[in-house]
């Protein structure tokens, strides 16, 4: 749940309608086709996350990539190279990227244009609520996010289940004006401006990484807190969180934007305005525009204490456990600073994230592609166990 809760977040809101708005409403199709490759990805970094964990002194676990690219990667000092650059990278996108700043700044921005709350006012209270639950730790991260996850994602699709039903005859249509932006380059395309294919690719696979962190390493580190010792089935439960996400919360934000036929050239709409006035048109009501603020919160605030943890772990691994504490506190700062930075500053926010997704990436699909042999041998184990009657449940119990 909190690599669900850090991984659900307002890139299903926001993320959408910016790919949609800047790469057409081909974007999708490559968020889709991202998520289908990046569930094998997520697979392994659950898989290898718990395998390489360590145990710390106070009995707890730490792990990620930087401890399977340490100690998973024969060439010792290449391993820890990329290690150094994967725990910088996660500092970097838990503090300053789409695991901090972005949230905080959707979030101030549905509430200042449904309540007209100040993004100074949300800014402090948001930063006060996140640090009441990461001051805990891990496990009451988790207990929170435990209770808001499944509830935030039954909202939001129940809402964009219900504008999907009632829009039923459309979706054929919808789903063909996706693969025709995705696939060729028009002119106009079910009412919006042309978009290339090298736009709908860039901007699909950018918010569609942004969206659902297969390959960046991320779900590797509360992989490894994980109270299960079967590592292949760790990577199972992993491999969920890219199809919740992707596959079935952004696939429901583009239905009801397309089938809304507010076209972000004509309206200027964007990010969580035209995701907002998306359902509004969709629900018949201004209950949909709340909806999804209430949405964007829950989501922003569930990733929020999501990625304070893996920006801890982060500085856990570069500085030892003295750093945790201040590190909590320096990310909550950045809650602040990520709530008020909107207008003409909002592209630098969704900037920081691509490039802190990048970051990750590099090294950490470098190590993927190192271990793969050892994710092979303990799949293809873990399979014949099961298989044989040698393992009852998933998790080996």
């Amino acid at each position: 749940m909190t690599a669900l809760a850090a991984t659900v977040g307002n890139g299903n809101i926001a993320g959408v309608a910016t790919a949609i708005a800047s790469g057409g409403p081909g974007a999708p199709f490559w968020m889709w086709m991202t998520a289908v490759f990046g569930m094998a990805t997520k697979y392994a970094e659950g898989m290898l996350g718990l395998h390489f964990r360590v145990k710390s002194a106070d009995g707890t676990y730490s792990g990620g990539a930087m401890y399977y690219l340490r100690d998973g990667i024969r060439w010792k000092r290449f391993g820890k190279f990329l290690a150094l650059w994967f725990s910088i990278a996660v500092i970097v996108m838990a503090t300053f990227g789409s695991g901090n700043m972005a949230q905080s700044n959707s979030i101030a921005l549905a509430l200042n244009s449904d309540f007209g709350i100040p993004f100074i006012a949300t800014g402090v209270g948001l930063a006060i609520l996140v640090a009441v639950v990461i001051i805990g730790g891990v496990k009451r991260i988790a207990a929170v996010a435990e209770r808001l996850v499944p509830g935030m994602i039954v909202l939001y699709m129940g809402a964009g289940l219900y504008v999907i039903l009632t829009n039923v005859t459309v979706i054929p249509d919808i789903i063909m004006i996706v693969l025709r932006s995705a696939l060729t380059n028009e002119a106009m395309v079910g009412g919006f401006l042309g978009h290339t294919v090298k736009e709908a690719i860039r901007y699909g696979v950018a918010r569609g990484t942004l969206s659902n962190e297969s390959g960046i390493g991320s779900c590797s580190i509360p992989a490894a807190a994980a109270k299960g010792n079967e590592s292949a089935a760790q990577g199972m439960v992993a491999m969920m969180g890219t199809f919740i996400d992707t596959i079935i919360v952004c696939s429901m934000t583009t239905f009801v934007i397309l089938a809304s036929n507010l076209h972000p050239h004509t309206t200027g709409l964007t990010s969580t305005e035209l995701t907002k006035s998306a359902f509004a048109v969709g629900l018949g009501s201004d209950l949909g525009g709340w909806i999804v603020s209430l949405s964007s919160f829950l989501f922003g605030y569930t990733t929020l204490i999501g990625w304070s943890y893996y920006g801890e772990q982060g500085a856990r691994y570069m500085w030892g456990i003295k750093s945790v504490m201040p590190y909590r506190y320096i990310f909550c700062v950045f809650v602040f600073f990520g709530a008020v930075l909107q207008g003409r500053h909002l592209q630098i926010v969704w900037n920081m994230g691509d490039i802190g997704n990048a970051l990750m990436a590099v090294p950490n699909l470098i190590g993927l592609l190192l271990l793969g042999g050892l994710v092979r041998k303990v799949t293809k184990d873990y399979l014949h166990r099961w298989d044989t009657g040698a393992i009852k449940s998933p998790f080996g119990d």
